[in-house]
């Protein structure tokens, strides 16, 4: 038995199980209709820009395939560009481990297209580096701007290293366009190679890539209550820890985890209020997503089996 197969995936359901116990704790209290009477508090202002909050981020996240396909000189119709990325990140924000995941939907879906296996790897690294990039440079400026931050799960003051982490990443985002100045040579592992991104790509990715992340948090904000709201820059910077702990524990749709480190970063709102913008958040960015990707998938898989007995 290969271990290693098992590994993330066990790591994945015990971070949601330790999870879902720590928030079963903090919110023994609430009712199922006090989550109700959470969510009917929301104003439909609130959710019509929630709504449309989530549809800038989906089309921003095809934008990430875009500019991967721009990097490695392939053509695909954009309209099968955007239908593959959203389906992509539907389906592997819920199953979690979104890099591997997101692989095996576009290898798939661009193999069709013409795509050999290292273009498609080429264009999930490039995806990958583009979310990575973004969450560096959001972050730095979160720190910057915004240093007590790490107060609200720490309860201590770092104001003086929160600054100083931030500018850390700031650099390193600078460092990364110079890099790209500099036309360093390609990064070579056995017969892949990753050319770095060109001036113009890394100019994408630094545009299209925040937006994802704005407006993700976006959703949230605008479904939170008006009472003790620190701000939408606090949200944001609460948003992109819990987003960035639910990545690396693994959990499937980061159930539990992502609803816990939120909650610890809002510790000064009624919980009542943060689950419902919560439930809201996994109902734009997550839900409706998987049930439209599943329902792109089924499609796409009908019409090659027409074209195959065809």
């Amino acid at each position: 038995m290969n271990w290693k197969r098992y590994f993330w995936p066990v790591v994945g359901i015990a971070a949601v199980i330790f999870s879902l116990l720590l928030l079963w704790h903090e919110l023994r209290g609430i009712s199922l209709d006090d989550v109700w009477d959470g969510l009917a508090a929301i104003p439909t202002r609130g959710w019509v820009l929630a709504a449309l909050s989530s549809v800038i981020a989906y089309a921003a996240l095809a934008g990430y395939d875009h500019i991967a396909l721009l990097h490695i000189g392939k053509r695909v119709s954009w309209l099968f560009v955007t239908l593959c990325s959203f389906t992509t990140y539907a389906l592997s924000h819920n199953i979690g481990g979104s890099v591997f995941s997101g692989a095996v939907i576009r290898y798939r879906a661009y193999g069709t297209r013409g795509l050999t296996g290292q273009d498609v790897g080429v264009l999930v690294a490039i995806c990958w580096i583009t979310f990575v990039l973004s969450t560096i440079l959001a972050s730095g400026l979160v720190l910057v701007f915004e240093p007590q931050i790490i107060d609200r799960f720490s309860g201590i003051a770092h104001h003086g290293l929160s600054e100083a982490a931030g500018i850390v990443m700031l650099v390193l985002v600078a460092a990364y366009i110079f890099g790209s100045a500099l036309h360093l040579r390609p990064l070579k592992i056995a017969s892949f190679q990753l050319h770095y991104p060109a001036l113009p790509i890394v100019a994408r990715q630094l545009l299209i890539g925040p937006i994802e992340l704005l407006a993700a948090a976006a959703i949230i904000f605008f479904a939170l209550p008006e009472a003790h709201n620190p701000g939408y820059f606090v949200i944001l910077g609460v948003f992109l820890v819990s987003f960035s702990v639910a990545q690396i524990s693994h959990a499937p749709g980061g159930l539990g985890v992502f609803e816990v480190v939120f909650l610890a970063g809002l510790s000064d709102m009624e919980p009542v209020g943060v689950l419902a913008a919560l439930l809201v958040f996994r109902l734009f960015y997550l839900i409706i997503p998987l049930i439209l990707g599943l329902g792109v998938v089924l499609f796409f898989e009908r019409s090659q089996f027409s074209r195959t007995e065809g």
